[in-house]
């Protein structure tokens, strides 16, 4: 059979046949660096929501037309990919493992022969293989414990190469791939469709509240294991927490423990009961550690919205109950178990008093302003952090110079400075303070000649040193925010003149005055932004981010802790400078422009709330 030797450049229509509905996949909103504030509408991306069924090579197919339809088998979720499988030669389609990883490209792979050479085996026929190159921008990886993981954009290049093998009749021979990468290699928009981003839930070392830890799991019917969106999402929580995550928090399932064998299908009961079998390696553990147990499982399918589960069963091997946990359970493993939510941030007005925005006002209100020397001017704020409590805050004043806490409950006298720093000029000084979730106060140094991380336990206590193995004269900390677990923490790092975001795993050993807490293993989470302006956290797993695209203009949007784009669509602003966002994701966004304190809530645009003002914040 002859070769084709064109260049493919785009995918077969022959090698996939498509039913589906158009859908909207939410992206985020452009923002002028110039105007007056005001609402603009905000931008979608369309992506057609097609559910992939490949279809098996035809006889005779060209060589070009078989790795097309491959690609194409790829985006598919057949069980066991088998009709990817039938592009491959029989040994190909045994050490194929589409499960090892997933490479993510910005779009479809580009296929271009770029070679031939001697046939393997001595198989007869055409005497040589064909080598194909894919090609394309690289924009994540996903390993086999789902975690996801940005590379920017960087250049993508594999081979794949065929032979030709006797068809089943065995009156021809028929091009099939024989050496190929592991793993899937999927576009952005086939990723997006295949999988969504769901958080697992694990408990902070040493301590009783859950941390979320997010990956990305199959929308339906998982090919390699035939187990539906629940039952893997259950399932990638029992095989633990993903590598970065692992040394800051445990688990308390006992090791080893999985699934009841063959179980592909978990549903709930007519009360929202989610029942879950589990092997021998659970049978024997006590109360309260299965208390904990069927915590993690709750956290992890309660944020699911197409499935309502109120409370979790789990089950011995042989089917009887091991314990209950309910949805009304849940504040007993919080980091911040207070009910009701929060949605009144705090703000700096224009004579640096510290003020609340009242919930519910729709027109430009007067603000008011807290108790205590941060509210009376006795001190003029420039950057606050407010305890998740409400009872304190932290405030940098003297052009950055003095770092304070104070009470916003009552009125008191101006305390002595807990921090100073002696950079020379405001910018080479303190950042902006922020709250944990164990009552830690935080805040960066930034003096070049010493620039160091500070903890200050329970607030007030003497400022630690942080161990920052990354920190050094060349790096500075334009912003901190600590999670709600006191376990990660967002970083806006500039190096170079050049400011972009990171995640850093927050580490403590020991206990007591002796304790050594740690910022170790930051990860850079938005490498295709080329500078972040903002930034503040939206909810156990999401920030809120102001930044800009490479060539691109200022935007706010959502992103996933682990650099993967949120859908969420956030309505575009002009002149932006700070935004804010609560844990509790149903508290409205806030932001600082040129014109002074905006709102978002729910379903409306943006509403001016005061007219001069800056660094607003929620408690945290």
């Amino acid at each position: 059979m002859a070769a084709d030797r064109r260049p493919t450049h785009r995918r077969t229509t022959r090698a996939v046949a498509v039913l589906g509905s158009a859908a909207l996949l939410a992206g985020c909103a452009s923002m002028p660096d110039s105007g007056d504030v005001s609402g603009v509408k905000a931008s979608r991306q369309g992506d057609s929501q097609v559910r992939v069924y490949p279809v098996p090579p035809r006889e005779n197919a060209e060589p070009a037309e078989i790795v097309e339809g491959f690609l194409e088998a790829m985006t598919g979720d057949d069980p066991g990919f088998a009709t990817a499988r039938k592009y491959l030669t029989k040994q190909a389609a045994r050490t194929w493992k589409p499960e090892e990883r997933t490479t993510v490209l910005s779009a479809a792979p580009v296929a271009q022969q770029s070679g031939t050479g001697p046939q393997p085996n001595g198989a007869l026929g055409d005497p040589e293989t064909l080598l194909y190159r894919l090609s394309g921008q690289k924009i994540a990886t996903v390993d086999d414990r789902h975690a996801y993981q940005p590379v920017g954009s960087v250049t993508y290049g594999e081979s794949i190469q065929l032979v030709q093998q006797r068809s089943a009749d065995g009156k021809q021979q028929d091009w099939r791939i024989d050496a190929l990468p592991q793993g899937l290699l999927l576009s952005e928009s086939d990723f997006q469709r295949n999988y969504r981003s769901v958080n697992k839930y694990y408990f902070a070392s040493g301590r009783h509240w859950v941390v979320a830890d997010p990956v990305w799991i199959r929308k339906r019917q998982d090919p390699v294991t035939g187990m539906d969106f629940l039952t893997q999402t259950v399932e990638a929580l029992l095989e633990g927490p993903t590598n970065w995550l692992k040394p800051a928090v445990d688990t308390r399932f006992p090791a080893g423990t999985e699934l009841r064998k063959e179980t592909t299908a978990l549903t709930t009961d007519d009360r929202n009961t989610l029942k879950v079998p589990l092997n021998d390696k659970a049978s024997a553990v006590g109360h309260e550690q299965c208390r904990k147990m069927a915590a993690q499982v709750l956290f992890t399918v309660g944020d699911l919205a197409s499935t309502r589960v109120e409370q979790v069963e789990l089950q011995r091997a042989d089917g009887r109950s091991l314990c209950v946990f309910g949805e009304g359970q849940k504040s007993d493993f919080m980091a911040d178990p207070t009910p009701g939510l929060r949605e009144v941030p705090y703000y700096v007005d224009a004579a640096g008093k510290l003020a609340q925005l009242l919930p519910g006002a729709r027109e430009s209100v007067e603000p008011r302003h807290v108790y205590g020397p941060f509210g009376d001017g006795t001190a003029k704020v420039e950057s606050v952090a407010v305890a998740r409590d409400e009872k304190l805050a932290a405030a940098v004043s003297e052009n950055g110079r003095s770092l304070r806490v104070a009470s916003i409950e009552s009125d008191n006298d101006l305390p002595e400075p807990l921090v100073t720093s002696r950079g020379s000029h405001p910018g080479n000084r303190l950042s902006a303070p922020s709250w944990d979730g164990r009552n830690d106060l935080w805040v960066a140094d930034r003096n070049p000649a010493a620039p160091r991380l500070l903890v200050l336990r329970g607030g007030t206590g003497e400022p630690v040193t942080v161990h920052t193995p990354w920190l050094d004269s060349d790096v500075r900390i334009d912003e901190l925010r600590l999670s709600e677990d006191g376990v990660r923490i967002a970083l806006r790092l500039t190096r170079n003149g050049k400011t972009t975001l990171h995640i850093g795993r927050v580490e403590r050993q020991g206990s007591g005055d002796s304790q050594k807490v740690s910022v170790v293993d930051i990860q850079s989470i938005a490498p295709r932004m080329e500078s972040v302006t903002s930034v503040s956290w939206a909810g156990p797993s999401r920030l809120i981010v102001l930044g800009k695209q490479a060539g691109g203009v200022q935007q706010v949007r959502y992103l996933q802790t682990d650099g993967s784009a949120s859908a969420a669509v956030i309505p575009g602003l002009n002149q932006v400078k700070s935004v804010a966002a609560a844990s509790d994701e149903r508290a409205p966004l806030v932001a600082a422009a040129d014109d002074g304190i905006v709102r978002l809530q729910s379903g409306v645009n943006w509403q001016p709330m005061v007219e001069k003002g800056t660094s607003p914040v929620y408690p945290g």
